[in-house]
């Protein structure tokens, strides 16, 4: 598809400084830059490649002056990084929208379809479900008994949502991820034996939630597992039952959290960490990859280790750790003095 600098500037609220009418079809880096391409320059130690790119359109950041003559046509918008983001979701939105039933699909007589829906052959859709307007579900993916889906969010291959799943608005799970399986809940029985706690509630998840594949979200065993608006899940993360992750949190791969734990708003997880069940982690923590987490954290911590503690008194540590065998013959060859001393 083709857009004109006059509609680029129209959709980013941007400044036209050149030919209004020149027109792009694709994106590129400033650098490799060809005639139909719209870059950014965001960076200025890129700059001079402003100057010889061959991009038609450059989207600049306000207050930008180009110290040499310019050939594109350039973009003055109030974050030039943000803005090209936002001009790149939108163009994959655009290249990736469908719309209409597959034959090979199967959708319960009972579910409610929204508008301008796409359904991919192999893809199943249970009784009772509801499924807003330009939701887009593709192959081999499972919607159970009574599940939602918002508005506008993309189902990608493979998935499994399991019965009585909520989605939000605009959300993406990606391949291959499974929403509301049971929980990991059984009680031992007097003869070493394990008996299956009977898991009965279910997986709620926010507007604009981004869920990458392979990923295992736990329906609770009583109320719901809950995922609010504008977290962001990498790929192979375990959230067990009854786990609750507030707005805008985001999490690295390979993460497990434990049952009924509570994380806040605005926290950074990093990849491979444990958390275990039943704590209360504040709003703004950051955990550092590979930290094992057993206690409470308040509001702003920043913790790394494992069990994890301060991450500046970890690093002070680490010094220590490294040099700990020279400590200890240090330490041994002192006694072996202090002893000969005492023999004397």
């Amino acid at each position: 598809m083709e857009f004109s600098a006059l509609e680029i500037a129209s959709f980013l609220e941007g400044k036209i400084e050149g030919n209004p009418e020149v027109k792009v079809e694709t994106l590129s880096k400033i650098e490799e830059g060809k005639a139909g391409s719209i870059s950014f320059l965001a960076n200025l130690k890129y700059e001079n490649y402003l100057y010889s790119t061959g991009a038609s359109i450059v989207i600049v950041s306000n207050g930008f002056v180009p110290k040499k003559e310019v050939t594109p046509t350039l973009i003055y918008v109030d974050d030039a990084y943000r803005s090209f983001t936002r001009l790149l979701n939108h163009a994959n939105h655009l290249r990736s929208k469908r719309k209409g039933i597959e034959e090979n699909s199967f959708i319960n007589e009972s579910a409610k379809v929204g508008k301008d829906v796409y359904v991919a052959n192999f893809a199943y859709i249970d009784r009772d479900s509801e499924i807003g307007n330009d939701v887009m579900i593709f192959s081999n993916v499972h919607v159970g008994q009574n599940v939602k889906i918002g508005e506008g969010s993309i189902i990608h291959s493979g998935v499994r949502l399991y019965p009585d799943t909520v989605i939000g608005k605009n959300c993406i799970i990606h391949a291959n991820t499974v929403i509301g399986a049971d929980g990991f809940g059984f009680t031992p029985k007097e003869d070493g034996s394990f008996e299956k706690v009977p898991q009965i509630g279910n997986v709620i998840i926010g507007d604009n939630v981004e869920i990458g594949s392979s990923c295992t979200i736990d329906r609770a065993t009583l109320g719901s597992t809950v995922i609010r608006s504008g977290v962001k899940l990498d790929n192979q993360i375990q959230i067990a039952h009854n786990v609750e992750i507030s707005e805008n949190t985001v999490i690295a791969s390979q993460t497990g959290i434990a049952g009924s734990t509570k994380i806040g708003r605005n926290c950074i997880i990093g990849g491979q960490v444990g958390i275990i069940g039943h704590l209360k982690i504040g709003d703004f923590v950051q955990i550092q990859a590979q930290s094992g987490v057993n206690s409470n954290l308040a509001d702003g911590a920043k913790v790394y280790g494992s069990p994890a503690m301060n991450a500046a008194d970890f690093r002070k540590s680490y010094v220590y750790f490294r040099n700990f065998p020279e400590i200890v013959r240090k330490l041994e060859e002192l006694e072996k003095e202090i002893k000969q001393t005492i023999k004397e």
